[in-house]
């Protein structure tokens, strides 16, 4: 389709296509399963009218995208070629997903206890534990998950970890101490968070395990994270109160965010088209999350938590971080969100943000004390969307709940203050 190749070869498109040479009617193999690689991120297994890849190029009175400025290539969803990428999203695709989800595993960086535990979320129990690093804050994983990068506060280094063995490979000298990190899309790249002034994002080139340069960016660093496009880097600060995006492409910050309070954890909505659409913002001393157009550059709203169920956080005086911890589910259609007061996480349907109900998670019960609240600090989930994990730093324990039924389906014992939790599929 001659308006959507001259499109989608544009380098700044989501769904890029390989550029075909004069002359050249068809793409390569290799061409092939480039395009094959992106366009199959572009769609939710098993779910047709999820998928942005058959919603974008389909007629807006037919179902599709109706911001979509060009497009059209199908006019019905009785298309045979629509039928036919259909079919192999609701099939194809929901085993290779149902595969992967079978293949996730769950790592949790324990911060005082200086282990990471891996959890297998077929059993939902702990399968390995990885020991040697003192304070681990941050981690992810290389795009083949061979590799395990972590944050290490102790040392201020980067500590670069065989998945297989969990022996320690490298550890990668940092500018100072560090907190939260990601990984860009193509793994080339990992993006270290530093916590102190001024601020900067250390960036560690996967090839070299040495740091190529610092980012400046306004504060020190609590978390940053990588936009699901791949194109920006987001961090957060506690002290200046903002959030910064990074272009990647230039490895410079290019606009921020100031807010009335601290920037803890943020999470990620997607447009159509893979771009981000919004950053939900959890702040300091508020039970809930700012909402920021991405597009506009700016806060739109505010959303508070329900206060109920509740008494935990504000009995114990943690009211500095009443709310700690967020995600967006894998297929986009759910955020859930942590709560310390309420001793709970809740979910909020996508994208019209509407109250969906509350998971209440394990109390603590201190000898001769009452009980208190487990202190949630982070959310993952496994890829399929199916289950949602909140890692309980006070409880010492992490929650698999099951995201439709929102039950909680297991209690995992870990190690020593749980933190950071992210998921790694196995390729």
């Amino acid at each position: 389709h001659a308006r959507c190749y001259s499109c989608h070869i544009l380098e700044n498109r989501v769904f890029h296509l390989e550029p075909l040479s004069p002359g050249q009617n068809d793409w390569t193999d290799e061409q092939s399963k480039s395009n094959f690689e992106i366009a199959s991120q572009l769609v939710v297994p098993g779910d047709p009218a999820s998928s942005k890849l058959l919603l974008h190029a389909l007629a807006p009175d037919a179902g599709g995208d109706p911001f979509h400025s060009g497009g059209r290539q199908f006019e019905s969803q009785d298309d045979p070629d629509w039928v036919t990428l259909a079919e192999w999203v609701r099939k194809a695709s929901a085993e290779d997903a149902q595969q992967s989800a079978s293949n996730a595993r769950v790592y949790v960086t324990n911060s005082a206890g200086n282990t990471i535990d891996v959890i297998d979320p077929r059993t939902n129990e702990v399968i390995q534990v990885i020991h040697g690093i003192e304070l681990p804050h941050g981690i992810a994983f290389s795009p083949d998950g061979s590799r395990v990068y972590v944050s290490n506060e102790s040392d201020s280094v980067l500590d670069v970890i065989d998945r297989t063995s969990g022996r320690i490979l490298a550890k990668v000298p940092l500018s100072a101490r560090p907190n939260n990190l990601a990984i860009t899309k193509d793994g080339g790249r990992v993006l270290v968070g530093i916590r102190t002034t001024p601020g900067v994002v250390d960036v560690i080139g996967t090839d070299t395990l040495t740091r190529s340069k610092s980012i400046p960016v306004n504060g020190s660093v609590h978390n940053v994270y990588v936009t699901p496009d791949g194109k920006y880097a987001v961090s957060g600060s506690i002290e200046t109160k903002t959030a910064t995006v990074i272009d990647l492409q230039s490895e410079q910050a290019v606009w921020q965010v100031k807010f009335d309070r601290s920037v803890r954890p943020m999470a990620f909505e997607t447009n159509a088209d893979g771009s981000t659409s919004r950053i939900f913002v959890q702040l300091s001393g508020f039970n809930g999350f700012a909402v920021v157009d991405f597009a506009k550059r700016t806060e739109v709203a505010r959303i508070k938590l329900p206060d109920h169920p509740g008494g935990f956080g504000a009995a114990e005086g943690r009211t500095g971080t009443p709310s700690h911890g967020i995600g967006v589910a894998p297929d986009g259609k759910a955020l859930w969100v942590n709560s310390t007061l309420a001793n709970a996480v809740f979910k909020y349907s996508l994208p019209d943000l509407t109250l969906l109900g509350y998971v209440a998670l394990p109390e603590v019960h201190p000898l001769a004390h009452v009980p208190t609240s487990s202190v949630p600090e982070w959310i993952t989930f496994t890829p399929d969307a199916k289950r949602v994990y909140v890692s309980n730093s006070g409880a010492r324990s992490i929650s698999a709940i099951d995201a439709e039924t929102m039950k909680v389906v297991a209690i995992i014992p870990v190690g020593e203050v749980p933190k950071r939790i992210n998921t790694l599929v196995l390729r």
